[in-house]
Protein backbone atom coordinates (compact mmCIF):
# COMPACT_ATOMS: atom_id res chain seq x y z
CA UNK A 1 0.00 0.00 0.00
CA UNK A 2 1.39 3.68 -0.79
CA UNK A 3 -0.07 6.90 0.74
CA UNK A 4 -0.70 9.51 -0.61
CA UNK A 5 -1.85 13.54 1.49
CA UNK A 6 -4.44 15.45 -0.66
CA UNK A 7 -6.56 18.47 -0.10
CA UNK A 8 -9.83 18.27 -1.29
CA UNK A 9 -9.02 20.42 -4.57
CA UNK A 10 -6.10 18.05 -5.53
CA UNK A 11 -8.15 15.07 -5.34
CA UNK A 12 -8.98 13.51 -8.77
CA UNK A 13 -12.57 12.91 -9.46
CA UNK A 14 -11.97 8.94 -9.11
CA UNK A 15 -10.18 9.52 -5.71
CA UNK A 16 -13.40 11.33 -5.03
CA UNK A 17 -15.43 8.58 -6.07
CA UNK A 18 -13.37 5.90 -4.41
CA UNK A 19 -13.15 7.28 -0.71
CA UNK A 20 -16.63 7.76 -0.83
CA UNK A 21 -17.41 4.37 -1.83
CA UNK A 22 -14.76 2.95 0.56
CA UNK A 23 -16.36 5.23 3.46
CA UNK A 24 -20.04 4.44 2.17
CA UNK A 25 -19.17 0.56 1.76
CA UNK A 26 -17.80 0.53 5.60
CA UNK A 27 -19.98 3.00 7.50
CA UNK A 28 -23.20 2.21 6.01
CA UNK A 29 -23.66 -0.55 5.10
CA UNK A 30 -20.93 -3.12 6.90
CA UNK A 31 -21.81 -0.99 10.27
CA UNK A 32 -25.35 -1.11 9.14
CA UNK A 33 -25.34 3.13 10.45
CA UNK A 34 -27.49 5.36 8.44
CA UNK A 35 -25.92 8.43 8.38
CA UNK A 36 -24.76 11.71 6.80
CA UNK A 37 -21.32 10.91 5.75
CA UNK A 38 -21.50 13.63 3.32
CA UNK A 39 -21.35 16.43 5.89
CA UNK A 40 -19.79 19.57 4.11
CA UNK A 41 -16.22 19.19 5.78
CA UNK A 42 -14.03 17.14 3.57
CA UNK A 43 -13.44 20.50 1.63
CA UNK A 44 -11.94 21.49 5.03
CA UNK A 45 -10.01 18.35 5.47
CA UNK A 46 -6.74 17.04 4.29
CA UNK A 47 -7.20 13.34 2.67
CA UNK A 48 -5.02 10.36 3.29
CA UNK A 49 -5.88 7.82 0.73
CA UNK A 50 -4.24 4.34 0.84
CA UNK A 51 -3.82 2.92 -2.26
CA UNK A 52 -3.01 -0.73 -3.38
CA UNK A 53 -3.52 -1.69 -6.96
CA UNK A 54 -4.96 1.70 -7.80
CA UNK A 55 -7.70 1.15 -5.44
CA UNK A 56 -8.77 3.43 -2.39
CA UNK A 57 -7.78 0.36 0.19
CA UNK A 58 -7.68 2.60 3.18
CA UNK A 59 -8.48 6.39 4.08
CA UNK A 60 -8.80 8.99 6.49
CA UNK A 61 -9.27 12.98 6.59
CA UNK A 62 -7.25 15.10 8.91
CA UNK A 63 -8.19 18.56 10.36
CA UNK A 64 -5.87 21.36 11.19
CA UNK A 65 -6.96 22.52 15.12
CA UNK A 66 -10.22 24.55 15.38
CA UNK A 67 -11.33 22.96 11.91
CA UNK A 68 -12.81 20.07 13.79
CA UNK A 69 -11.75 20.08 17.79
CA UNK A 70 -9.63 22.49 19.22
CA UNK A 71 -7.01 20.35 18.63
CA UNK A 72 -6.33 18.93 15.34
CA UNK A 73 -7.71 15.29 14.56
CA UNK A 74 -8.33 12.48 12.40
CA UNK A 75 -11.38 11.05 11.49
CA UNK A 76 -12.98 8.45 8.72
CA UNK A 77 -10.43 5.91 9.62
CA UNK A 78 -11.28 3.20 7.65
CA UNK A 79 -9.79 -0.17 5.99
CA UNK A 80 -11.45 -1.95 3.16
CA UNK A 81 -12.79 -5.39 5.00
CA UNK A 82 -10.80 -7.77 2.70
CA UNK A 83 -7.66 -5.52 3.61
CA UNK A 84 -7.94 -5.68 6.99
CA UNK A 85 -5.34 -8.76 7.91
CA UNK A 86 -2.35 -6.64 6.53
CA UNK A 87 -2.07 -4.08 8.93
CA UNK A 88 -3.00 -1.56 7.00
CA UNK A 89 -5.19 0.30 9.52
CA UNK A 90 -1.53 0.98 11.30
CA UNK A 91 -0.01 2.24 8.19
CA UNK A 92 -2.56 4.48 7.34
CA UNK A 93 -2.64 6.33 11.01
CA UNK A 94 1.14 6.82 10.96
CA UNK A 95 1.04 8.18 7.71
CA UNK A 96 -2.04 10.50 9.03
CA UNK A 97 0.02 11.07 12.50
CA UNK A 98 3.04 12.52 9.83
CA UNK A 99 0.69 14.25 8.21
CA UNK A 100 -0.46 16.54 11.00
CA UNK A 101 3.10 16.99 11.97
CA UNK A 102 3.85 18.05 8.37
CA UNK A 103 1.28 20.15 7.94
CA UNK A 104 -0.14 21.78 10.75
CA UNK A 105 3.03 21.69 12.94
CA UNK A 106 1.49 20.21 16.10
CA UNK A 107 2.10 16.27 17.51
CA UNK A 108 -1.32 16.96 19.81
CA UNK A 109 -4.16 15.44 18.11
CA UNK A 110 -7.92 14.14 19.50
CA UNK A 111 -10.08 11.49 17.89
CA UNK A 112 -13.65 10.01 18.40
CA UNK A 113 -12.81 6.26 18.28
CA UNK A 114 -15.11 3.55 18.30
CA UNK A 115 -14.78 2.15 21.95
CA UNK A 116 -13.55 -1.26 20.25
CA UNK A 117 -11.11 0.34 18.62
CA UNK A 118 -9.52 1.67 21.82
CA UNK A 119 -6.32 -0.82 22.13
CA UNK A 120 -5.42 -0.40 18.71
CA UNK A 121 -5.37 3.64 19.35
CA UNK A 122 -3.47 3.07 22.43
CA UNK A 123 -0.60 1.07 20.74
CA UNK A 124 -0.85 4.43 18.69
CA UNK A 125 -0.05 6.61 21.65
CA UNK A 126 -3.83 7.58 22.15
CA UNK A 127 -4.93 8.25 25.15
CA UNK A 128 -8.93 8.03 26.55
CA UNK A 129 -10.18 11.11 27.99
CA UNK A 130 -13.57 11.24 29.28
CA UNK A 131 -17.01 8.90 28.80
CA UNK A 132 -18.14 6.60 26.31
CA UNK A 133 -20.65 8.02 24.27
CA UNK A 134 -22.78 7.34 21.39
CA UNK A 135 -22.31 8.48 17.89
CA UNK A 136 -24.85 7.82 15.05
CA UNK A 137 -25.71 4.95 17.70
CA UNK A 138 -22.45 3.45 18.16
CA UNK A 139 -20.48 3.79 21.25
CA UNK A 140 -17.03 6.38 20.68
CA UNK A 141 -14.58 7.55 23.10
CA UNK A 142 -12.60 10.81 23.27
CA UNK A 143 -8.76 10.14 22.60
CA UNK A 144 -5.99 12.33 22.76
CA UNK A 145 -2.43 11.48 21.69
CA UNK A 146 0.36 14.67 22.71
Amino acid sequence: MITKVKSFEELTKLELYGLLQLRSEVFVVEQDCVYQDVDGKDEKALHVLGIKDGKIIAYTRLFKPGDYFKESSIGRVVVARNERQYDYGKRIMEASIKAIEDHFNTTRIKISAQCYLQKFYSNLGFVSVGEDYLEDDIPHIAMIKN
